[in-house]
């Protein structure tokens, strides 16, 4: 069967701090002065080795967007989001022309169904020594109806989503673009989690690499769709183009009006 297979060690994962359902547990990442095996930091961002590597299979590591537990991507500045996007990407790529792993994801867990632990805003990156890079995206998936372009950057809504329903895709075709890539998460996360029809609570981001070619992909999470866990089903929503033109109307119209 052609997939990528890792293994989870449970032994360590009963270890791992979890503070989004038990929101009273102390957060580990507010605790500045106990961080151990820190890497590299840009003032409050910090980038560590994870203390919890519960895949076995893979190198794993913590970016700390910042010291404010309660803050996210809506609300930082423009400013701090250029910074944390910029310093993200640079250690990506580093860690990938580092030649130790086949790949390295580079990602974020917000919220009860994302996937995370921690409220703490902060991402992950996780370094692969093996893996089939042919198994983990198609470049279609990136395909979509475009809401923006700027410094040759599109930020478009997928058409042909990875899960379903509404996923907002960004494809730079200059990799060295990172303010207008930070600019476009920050819209799309802004959009999910506070100009929803639906009330949000969680969002993925992945980024994706096929050589140079840079891939980003932001995702609203709610509960799977069943024939996408029972059937590999994807969804796609009816009403793709009036969200474009939400987001249009909300993010850019009124800007370009006043420029």
């Amino acid at each position: 069967m052609d997939i990528n297979l890792a293994h989870f060690n449970t032994d360590i994962g009963r270890q791992k701090p979890e503070n989004i359902i038990h929101s009273s547990a102390a957060c580990p990442f507010c605790a500045t002065d106990e961080l151990t095996n820190i890497i590299a930091t840009d003032g409050d961002i910090i980038l560590l080795k994870n203390k919890y590597n519960v895949i076995e299979e893979a190198d794993q590591f913590v970016l700390i967007e910042g010291r404010d537990c309660d803050a996210d991507i809506p609300s930082y500045t423009s400013d701090h989001m250029h910074r944390l996007i910029a310093f993200g990407m640079e250690h990506w790529a580093q860690m990938r022309a580092s030649g130790k792993y086949d790949t390295v994801l580079f990602f974020k867990n917000y919220g009860p169904y994302s996937g995370g632990t921690i409220r703490h805003p902060h991402m992950q990156l996780v370094g692969f020594p093996t893996f089939r890079q042919e198994l983990a995206f198609h470049r279609a998936e990136f395909e979509g109806l475009t809401v923006d372009e700027r410094d040759g950057v599109v930020l478009n809504l997928s058409t042909q989503p990875r899960v379903g329903f509404w996923e907002l895709n960004i494809v730079p075709a200059d990799a060295g673009a990172t303010e207008t890539i930070a600019d476009y998460i920050q819209i799309s996360v802004d959009f999910f989690m506070n100009a929803f029809r639906r009330p949000l609570t969680s969002y993925n981001i992945f980024f994706y690499n096929e050589g140079t070619d840079i891939f980003i992909k932001i995702m609203p999470r709610f509960a799977t769709s069943p024939v996408f866990i029972g059937y590999n089903i994807r969804l796609l929503p009816s009403n793709l183009a009036e969200m474009r033109d939400r987001m249009r109307a909300k993010y850019f119209e009124s800007k370009r009006c006043t420029e």
